[in-house]
C-alpha cells in the first residue's frame, strides 16, 4: 500500500463547516455543500446564547501533511506571504491539468497580495508521449532562467503541440526556445542532457512515490483538495480563508436593552433603507446583529442573492454566500410575528441555532417562511431602494452580474 492510499484526510478545507450554499431559489435557508463532520460547538452557560465554531477557518503551516513544504527545488509564483498557497502535481499534455493552470492564472490575477502557486511537474511517462519531453523542455528553459516563459508557452498552445509526434514536437520546442531568447543549440543540449533527464525522471519518481493517482493533484494550504476545480469556486474558497481572518473568537458581548428602541440604517447603492430592529421580541440576534454593524462587518459588501418578488439576501463580507462571523446565534421564534408583508428582516439559518450575520428582507408575504426564521425587525422606509436591487441567483457554473453594494449600517438607539 503506497503512502496516499494510508493516508486520511478529509481533502476539504475545515473552514468549508462554515460554508453553506442556497438551497433552491425559493428560499433563503442555506444548506452545506458537502457532507463534513459537525464543527464542536460552545454554548455559553449565559447570554447571549451563541455558540462559537471552534475550529481554525483553514489549516496552518504547522498542520501536517503527507506533502513537502514549499522549496528552492520548486517553481512558485504569487504572493511571498500568501493566505492560501496551491500546490499542484501537473502534467504538461494532460488537458485537464491546462484546463487547471488557465484557473490558477486567474486567481495569480485577481488576488496577487493573497495567492501562491506552487507548480511541480508530474510527467505521466506512460501514459502519454509527449510528457518527458515537455517537461525536460521547462527544465532545460529554467537553466537559462526561463522556464516560466516555456510553461507558459506550452499550456498556451496546448492544441499546436499535443497532435505532433515526439520528433517533430523536438523540432517545435527548439524554433519555440528560440523565440523566447534561448540558443538554440544549447537549448538542445540542455534538452537532451542526462541532467534534464533525470530530474524530469525523479519528477515522477516522487509523485509516484507517494501514491499520485494521476493529475492534476491540487492542494491547499498542504491539505487535498477534491472539489470543483473551476475559477468561481476556487475564489470561493480564498474568499472564505480572507473572511476567517476577520472571523470573531469570541460571542459578542450582550449590550442591548430589550426597553430601547434600535434602528438600523442601510446605506446602499440604491439609496438608504431605514429597518426597525425588535429588540424586545429577538433580543440574541438583535444585539448580533448591532455587535457587527459596529464593528464594520457590514461596511461595502453585496447584495449577494437577490430574488425578485421574494427576497434580498446579504451579510457575508466574503460574497460567497457561504461566510458567517465565526459564531452562531440561537434562532428566536415568535408565533405572533410572521412574514406576512414586504420588507420582513430575518436571518438566514442552516437548521435551527445556526443564524450567523446573513440577513434577508422579504419583497412580499412569504407564509412558507414562517417559524423557521428568525424575524427581528421591519423596513419602516426605503422599500423602493430594495426593489431596484439587480436581480442575483448564484447558481453552480453559472456566471452573475456585478452585486448591489450594502455600504453601511449605522445603528440608532432611543
Amino acid at each position: 500500500m503506497n503512502k496516499l492510499q494510508c493516508f486520511t484526510t478529509n481533502f476539504f478545507l475545515s473552514f468549508l463547516l462554515f460554508a453553506c450554499s442556497p438551497a433552491s431559489t425559493s428560499t433563503p435557508t442555506t444548506t452545506p455543500n458537502i457532507a463534513l463532520p459537525t464543527p464542536q460547538l460552545i454554548f455559553p452557560t449565559q447570554a447571549p446564547q451563541c455558540a462559537l465554531l471552534n475550529i481554525k477557518p483553514t489549516p496552518g503551516p504547522q498542520t501536517p501533511s503527507l506533502f513537502p513544504p514549499e522549496s528552492a527545488s520548486d517553481h512558485a509564483r504569487g504572493a511571498e506571504s500568501p493566505s492560501v498557497t496551491i500546490t499542484t502535481y501537473v502534467d504538461y499534455q494532460d488537458n485537464r491539468s491546462a484546463f487547471f493552470i488557465n484557473v490558477t492564472n486567474q486567481l495569480l490575477a485577481k488576488y496577487p497580495n493573497d495567492v501562491r502557486i506552487v507548480y511541480r511537474p508530474f510527467p505521466l511517462i506512460g501514459a502519454f508521449d509527449k510528457s518527458g519531453l515537455a517537461a525536460q523542455a521547462a527544465e532545460a528553459a529554467n537553466k537559462r532562467e526561463k522556464f516560466w516563459e516555456m510553461n507558459d508557452l506550452l499550456y498556451a498552445h496546448y492544441a499546436d503541440w499535443t497532435p505532433l509526434s515526439p520528433e517533430d514536437f523536438k523540432h517545435w520546442l527548439i524554433a519555440q526556445a528560440a523565440k523566447l531568447g534561448l540558443n538554440a543549440g544549447q537549448f538542445e543540449s540542455d534538452l537532451e542532457s542526462e541532467e534534464t533527464i533525470a530530474k524530469v525522471q525523479k519528477y515522477a519518481d516522487d509523485a509516484n512515490s507517494i501514491g499520485i493517482p494521476g493529475t492534476p493533484l491540487i492542494l491547499i494550504n498542504g491539505q487535498i483538495y477534491g472539489g470543483p476545480r473551476n475559477f468561481n469556486s476556487l475564489k470561493d474558497i480564498v474568499e472564505l480563508v480572507l473572511l476567517g481572518k476577520r472571523q470573531f473568537a469570541s460571542c459578542p458581548p450582550y449590550t442591548v436593552d430589550a426597553n430601547k428602541q434600535y434602528t438600523a440604517a442601510l446605506r446602499t447603492d440604491k439609496g438608504a433603507v431605514v429597518i426597525e430592529l425588535f429588540a424586545d421580541k429577538a433580543p440574541v440576534t438583535v444585539n448580533s446583529f448591532i455587535f457587527l454593524a459596529q464593528n464594520g462587518w457590514y461596511d461595502d459588501i453585496t447584495f449577494h442573492r437577490v430574488i425578485p418578488g421574494l427576497f434580498a439576501q446579504t451579510g457575508d463580507p466574503s460574497e460567497t454566500g457561504k461566510g458567517n462571523p465565526g459564531y452562531y446565534v440561537i434562532t428566536e421564534i415568535l408565533p405572533s410575528l410572521k412574514f406576512s408583508r414586504p420588507g420582513v428582516v430575518a436571518m438566514v439559518n442552516s437548521g435551527p441555532d445556526t443564524s450567523g450575520s446573513q440577513f434577508f428582507i422579504t419583497y412580499a408575504p412569504t407564509a412558507q417562511f414562517n417559524g423557521q426564521y428568525t424575524i427581528f425587525g421591519q423596513v419602516v422606509s426605503g422599500m423602493d431602494a430594495l426593489t431596484s436591487l439587480t436581480p442575483r441567483d448564484p447558481q453552480p457554473g453559472m456566471d452573475l452580474p456585478p452585486g448591489d453594494k450594502l455600504l453601511s449600517v449605522e445603528i440608532e438607539e432611543k
